[in-house]
């Protein structure tokens, strides 16, 4: 139990293939999702929303226990408004943007997350994994779609060419279930990876780390704070990041010998944060656990009917906040393109670039998070030497600053050398090429929006460009119209400085021209859009045609 949490209890209903009367029969669901922590939530969300009957199973009736994933990226937060529920986590978490880095007593570093003006979300929230999933399952609650169902366990997972057969156990017995397509979400021990004997391949890290969230009513600022060989803790590393409800958590480097029972026990943590914060300050324990940084994921996350996603597929060390965030943005990239085979609008063969793209952005991830590892958990005399002369110098000289690594915090992946994209045939500024994911910017719109992202996603779109949209004549008006026709539909947006496109054509205004400069806009650009907010393609002058092939290119349809 915590004393700023009660958590809820999910209703178990029994299955419909076990109620009294029913007949022995195998159930046949469309996609079933296996997990429901927040990459298996958003994943099923994000189908329901896409009209798309989804079954989502897990093995327990509650949220998970203990705070957790702590820290969600601007990016995330965009990926769950589109899913209907980012204002809930802001309104309740602790916005923060910039970090700090000390040096024993000195503060030798600090950063902003989004030092540019105009932008919806911020850099990072800060709160507590179970208020997450509490939000996703109040949000999954309200979709006619989507049926969840509780303390359902996976025993067996059958793959075939057709279809997958599942063995659930439930305390009203067991049954089987079939499914066109499997979403696995259960983890990083994930049982059905374990069934179906695939390989995770990484390292795991001589390490260990202490968590202690502490309830305590302090002043200090909502930053993230990170010491290397503190005062209060010599020879080791401690992060301080401030959650919701006045909970604050704690990471103490414990070293690889540390015995993570006993480092558990209250007697044993208690004397840690007295050293860390004084003995005159009151505090209460809200939850410990010991953990060890492991690096690793999936040759790949598409075996046939079987996705994986999540922790299921990599996993990270937490420093960086890589975890939550990137399972998020992969089921982002996931359910788009399972819709489309499902519907018979793209070939099987699309699921494969889920696997490419997030596969690159795992390893992206791996990356950072190994060397902030080594950075924080230095393995012999020389990397230490080495690394506090690095913090040394930081105080003082720009070049050292770049080399300190307590974390490179989750940013979105730069997918350029995905098969999607369709490469630039005319030159542009700025960060939004092929493959990105889109920055948001403040609009004025019929519909009430007031941010960019609020427009994009879930459909495939072509951003316009024009100073007066008033002034768009008729031809060019029927070429944009025209793209909606399509099997595959394409909605057309304008996006001008001033002026009202003709009828049938949403405008957007771009009210400070932001949209005009961060994507390098001028009269007849456009940008084809994915329905995850990632750039498929771009061009300085309206192609139906081109459009058209890239839409092509973009769905594996080529």
């Amino acid at each position: 139990m915590l004393s700023t949490y009660q958590y809820p209890k999910f209703e178990y209903r029994c299955p419909p293939e076990l109620s009294a009367g029913a007949e022995a029969q195998v159930v046949h669901h469309p996609v079933v999702v296996v997990g429901a922590g927040p990459v298996g939530l958003a994943a099923a969300i994000d189908l329901a929303m896409q009209g798309q009957r989804v079954l989502l199973i897990d093995n327990d009736d509650t949220v998970s226990i203990g705070s957790r994933g702590v820290c969600y990226a601007k990016r995330t937060l965009e990926v769950l408004d589109r899913l209907g529920c980012g204002e809930e986590m802001v309104a309740k978490g602790v916005t923060w943007n910039v970090g700090r880095t000390f040096f024993r007593e000195d503060e030798v570093y600090n950063f902003n997350l989004c030092p540019q003006p105009d932008h919806h979300r911020p850099g990072m929230i800060n709160l507590q994994q179970y208020y997450l999933e509490d939000y996703l399952v109040q949000r999954a609650s309200t979709l006619p779609q989507l049926e969840m169902r509780w303390k359902s366990n996976v025993v067996s997972v059958s793959p075939g060419e057709d279809m997958v057969t599942l063995k659930v156990e439930t305390p009203d017995g067991i049954y089987h279930l079939e499914t066109d397509w499997l979403v696995v979400a259960d983890g990083a021990r994930s049982p059905i990876r374990t069934m179906l004997g695939l390989d995770i391949e990484g390292k795991v890290f001589m390490d260990r780390f202490l968590i202690a969230d502490v309830v305590m009513k302090a002043d200090f600022p909502t930053e993230r704070w990170f010491w290397f060989d503190p005062p209060f803790h010599r020879n080791q590393s401690v992060l301080l990041h401030r959650q919701a409800d006045n909970v604050f958590r704690i990471d103490f480097q414990l070293g690889w010998d540390a015995d993570p029972q006993e480092e558990k026990k209250p007697e044993k943590v208690i004397p840690r944060i007295k050293a860390m914060l004084g003995d005159e300050r009151e505090f209460e324990l809200e939850w410990v656990s010991v953990y060890t940084f492991q690096c690793r994921r999936m040759h790949d996350f598409r075996h046939g009917r079987v996705m994986f996603v999540g922790d299921a597929a990599h996993q990270v060390s937490p420093f960086g906040a890589r975890g939550a965030n990137s399972g998020i943005q992969d089921s982002d990239n996931l359910v788009w393109k399972l819709k489309l085979v499902m519907d018979g609008k793209a070939p099987p063969r699309l699921l494969d670039t889920y696997s490419e793209e997030r596969g690159f952005a795992a390893d992206e991830n791996l990356s950072n998070s190994t060397r902030s590892t080594d950075f924080i958990t230095p393995k012999s005399t020389t990397s230490k030497t080495f690394r506090n002369a690095v913090l040394g110098l930081a105080e003082h000289y720009p070049f050292a600053r770049a080399l300190v690594n307590s974390g490179r915090l989750s940013v979105p992946a730069y997918l350029t050398d995905s098969r999607l994209n369709t490469a630039d045939a005319e030159s542009f500024a700025g960060n939004m090429v092929p493959g990105a994911a889109m920055d948001d910017a403040p609009i004025e719109a019929a519909g009430g929006q007031r941010w960019l992202l609020e427009v994009a996603g879930n459909r495939f779109q072509l951003l316009y460009f024009a100073d007066d949209a008033a002034a768009i004549d008729a031809a060019t008006a029927q070429a944009l119209a025209s793209l909606a026709e399509a099997p595959i539909p394409v909605e057309p947006v304008v996006v001008a400085a001033s002026g009202t496109a003709p009828a049938g054509l949403l405008t957007l205004i771009d009210t400070r021209g932001r949209i005009a400069e961060r994507y390098d806009l001028r009269a007849g650009s456009c940008y084809l859009i994915r329905p995850d907010q990632h750039v498929a393609a771009r061009w300085r002058a309206l192609d139906p045609a081109a459009v058209r092939t890239a839409l092509a290119v973009a769905t594996c349809n080529a």
